[in-house]
């Protein structure tokens, strides 16, 4: 991983598309820079958003020795677990920082609390002034019942960061989607004592990086392939933690004439699939309107599947096709999973069938969701993702 020089007009990652070196496939057509109230770009029949742009809203930089707040939203943590949630803190207060563990964190079940009681923990950590970022322990399965309780104005008032994946994924979106502030998917409170491999970038440092800065991640060269177990039988260190030999990949049929390499730019936007396609068709899921304010460059959109079979994927990602969210995207990156196929169908097939004609990139097994590694990824962040035959990269760059 690498934190670049703050962005520039000279940076390579901005060449004009007409001067791409040969060999690159370069997405989206060139197209006018985005400026601080510049008319949206004419929208399509029947969208809800017109008008002045708007940029992204980075949080402060993380510094250290500020508070790292944990909040239990979703899921709490189990007490025969609670040695792997203190093992978590222990390592993020060894980067520098400090944690304050909510009491909802320490508390199983299916929900720890009503979501009354989750909703108002949640935007009580907001709320803290000395709060510079939320890191809930984990994701679990009904973090959609805040999404109508939260006031999502006030969570962007004072932006702190907010950080997650999996069920997490929820209520990142509509943070980013209905405040423009950026969230960061690719990380909880529970992965932190795991080294990640040494392509990509923690969460911590990504929130660190001064605005403008540019990250640039390398896709991972191995995966984790070993079954769960106990805690204390985990290995930690990344020459142990991931086994198995992986990479991206353009899915294929969709072009036979790739070359040396495929370049695609665009805004990072997306999530658990299972999760985040609940919100499509309502205002905190409108991924169409997020790109009609926020990016004039076009989306980069991401999704991973969590546990449902192919055929469930397949009419979860038409889903969002149908409610528009591949409309504005130049790239769709779908997460590595380990989940059952079909009797007949594979995950590759389900993608296929319901992505592949839109006529953009369509990258699998990217280093995103419930097979380790995760690579964070910043949701409102201008990207630009290269796929190459010996590997991929994703550059970030933290600008409006």
């Amino acid at each position: 991983m690498r934190i670049l020089r703050q962005f520039t007009s000279a940076c390579p990652f901005w060449k004009p598309h007409e001067h791409a070196p040969r060999g690159y496939f370069t997405y989206p057509p060139a197209r006018a820079s985005s400026s601080a109230g510049r008319e949206a770009p004419a929208a399509e029949s029947g969208t809800r958003y017109r008008g002045a742009m708007t940029g992204i809203v980075y949080p402060r930089p993380l510094a250290p020795g500020d508070l790292i707040a944990v909040p239990a939203p979703s899921s709490g943590v189990t007490p025969e677990l609670h040695d792997r949630l203190d093992a978590a803190v222990a390592a993020l207060e060894g980067r520098g920082f400090r944690a304050d563990v909510g009491e909802l964190a320490r508390r199983g079940g299916l929900t720890p609390a009503p979501a009354a009681a989750r909703a108002a923990e949640l935007a009580a950590a907001f709320s803290r002034d000395e709060v510079r970022a939320v890191l809930p322990p984990w994701g679990g399965d009904l973090a959609i019942d805040l999404v109508e309780r939260l006031d999502w104005a006030a969570l962007g008032a004072r932006p702190a960061w907010f950080v997650g994946w999996s069920d997490i994924s929820t209520l990142l979106l509509p943070l980013t989607i209905l405040t423009g502030v950026a969230t960061i998917h690719g990380a909880n409170l529970m992965d932190e004592p795991w080294e990640l491999p040494e392509e990509f970038a923690r969460w911590t440092a990504i929130a660190s990086a001064a605005p403008g800065s540019t990250i640039e991640q390398r896709s991972a060269p191995r995966r984790r392939s070993r079954p769960w177990g106990a805690w204390a039988d985990e290995p930690l260190a990344r020459d142990d933690a991931y086994q198995e030999p992986t990479r991206w990949r353009l899915l294929e049929g969709r072009r036979s004439d790739v070359a040396e390499e495929l370049r695609v730019t665009g805004r990072l936007i997306g999530g658990c699939l299972e999760t985040v396609s609940l919100l499509a068709g309502s205002p905190a899921g409108d991924v169409r309107g997020f790109a009609e304010r926020h990016a004039p460059e076009g989306l980069i959109v991401y999704l991973e599947v969590a546990h449902s079979d192919a055929v469930t994927a397949a009419r979860l990602f038409y889903s969002l096709r149908l409610a528009g969210w591949f409309a504005h995207a130049n790239a769709v990156l779908i997460g590595r999973t380990s989940a059952e196929p079909g009797p007949s169908l594979s995950h590759d097939d389900a993608v296929r069938l319901a992505l592949a004609d839109l006529g953009i990139p369509v990258i699998v097994d990217v280093d995103a969701g419930h097979q380790p590694p995760q690579m964070p990824l910043v949701n409102g962040a201008l990207a630009e993702v290269v796929l190459r035959g010996d590997g991929a990269a994703i550059r970030q760059s933290l600008v409006p």
